[in-house]
């Protein structure tokens, strides 16, 4: 395949469509990001438990992340031309019918299928963004979902302060309310410019750090893959811990002390962290996809979850005062978002990119099984009597994960690329 000039109709149009999915994951970004927010008042004005509540969130992720597989698969059998308009349109308005059914909820009954349907159009967003991005740039497919993936993570920056003033003069049913029919509204409007490319525009591009699959395998086969689970395990190991920071910022400077401390220019410590976390997160998915490009997927996991595992442990003995926390709380999230752009760019690096949606849609389920254990750290910092041993605990894994990537993943990926080349050079 010819190399594309930046200034090319084709280079200038797959700019454009990835900046489209960087915006429709910028509108989702506060259905996770801003939940943090709306624990409280729920707990307040209902007498909910935390736990209670969190089940919510552990819904939301779960139908976000389990059903992306068969919205990858619906995309990528509609073709480039209608599968990701209709998707995103799907999703619009399952995302604002979700929050919608949040701002009436007054039981946990409704709470949860409100999470559930808003997780089902959120994934649906997500899975089309993602297989956008590994197809449109096989050359640069790092950065390409580092930087779909940072709308995600960083979108909520723009709404945290916005949704926190609603709840706080209106309540949080208005804020569910109004975010939630917005957002939609912009995400329809935006579902028709949307397409995918053609074939010829996915070709691999191989190199001496980065190997590529000249192959596409099918999910089916992908899913016979050893290599495949080996990266779902640590795909779970690593969100997890991350995904108990996002839902429980709130409950921990609250146990902390700290919450309400005004420490910029007026600002309170959470509102603080919540937008430095949110921005880190989200440079986080393309800055260390862009590295991934240049030294390799498994190197940089390793350099990501080193740094990881050292901000959980410094959250842990020095993150009591209120900027210690938003610096050691934004270090955990700048240290976690990468997850999003190098599992999805590994996963159509080694099994092609034809099936590229549905594929990373099953990689990205390990985020739903995941969400299952957040509720786990209540447990144990109920058990311990604090947060310093859930923290701990979330250093010591991501230390694990580290030495998988390094040693059992490269070595198995590797020769799994190999034997395929092989086998395809043999048929030729």
């Amino acid at each position: 395949m010819p190399s594309l000039r930046p200034t090319s109709p084709r280079s200038r149009l797959r700019w454009v469509q990835l900046s489209l999915g960087v915006l429709c994951m910028a509108l989702i970004a506060n259905l996770q990001y801003a939940w943090t927010l709306f624990v409280d008042p729920m707990h307040l004005a209902h007498g909910w438990s935390l736990a209670e509540i969190q089940w919510a969130f552990s819904i939301f992720i779960a139908t976000e992340t389990w059903l992306t597989p068969f919205a990858g698969a619906i995309v990528d059998r509609l073709g480039p031309a209608r599968g990701p308009r209709l998707a995103i349109a799907a999703g619009a308005v399952l995302v604002g019918a979700g929050w919608v059914a949040n701002a009436f909820a007054e039981s946990l009954a409704v709470l949860y299928i409100g999470a559930a349907i808003s997780g089902i159009g959120s994934g649906a967003i997500y899975a089309t963004c993602v297989g956008n991005a590994v197809k449109w740039f096989p050359d640069r497919r790092g950065l390409a979902v580092g930087l779909t993936a940072a709308g995600f993570g960083a979108g909520a920056a723009l709404t945290v302060i916005p949704i926190r003033m609603t709840i706080a003069g209106a309540g949080y049913q208005q804020a569910f309310l109004w975010f939630g029919i917005g957002q939609a509204v912009v995400l329809a409007a935006v579902a028709v410019l949307l397409r995918g490319p053609a074939v010829d525009a996915m070709a691999a591009r191989s190199s001496g750090r980065l190997r590529q699959s000249a192959g596409s395998l099918t999910s089916v086969e992908m899913l016979g893959s050893p290599v495949f689970w080996l990266l779902y395990v640590m795909f779970v190991c690593v969100s997890a811990s991350g995904l108990m920071a996002t839902a429980q910022l709130g409950p921990i400077a609250n146990d902390f002390g700290i919450s309400r401390t005004a420490i910029f220019f007026g600002a309170s410590t959470l509102s603080v962290a919540l937008v430095v976390d949110n921005v880190l997160n989200g440079a986080a998915r393309p800055a260390f996809g862009a590295l991934s490009d240049r030294i390799g997927r498994e190197y940089t996991m390793a350099i990501a979850f080193s740094l990881g595992a050292l901000s959980y442990w410094l959250l842990a003995v020095a993150g009591h005062t209120p900027w210690a926390f938003v610096v050691c709380a934004g270090l955990i999230f700048f240290t976690w978002g990468e997850i999003f752009s190098l599992f999805p760019s590994i996963c159509t690096d080694t099994f092609g990119p034809k099936y590229a949606t549905a594929n990373a849609g099953f990689l990205y389920t390990a985020k739903g099984a995941s969400a299952f254990l957040v509720p786990l750290a209540n447990v144990l910092k109920t058990q311990t009597g604090g947060w310093e041993a859930v923290f701990l605990v979330a250093a010591a894994t991501n230390g694990v994960v580290v030495l998988l990537a390094l040693f059992v993943l490269r070595p198995m990926r590797l020769n799994q690329i190999r034997r395929r080349l092989a086998a395809e050079a043999s048929a030729g």
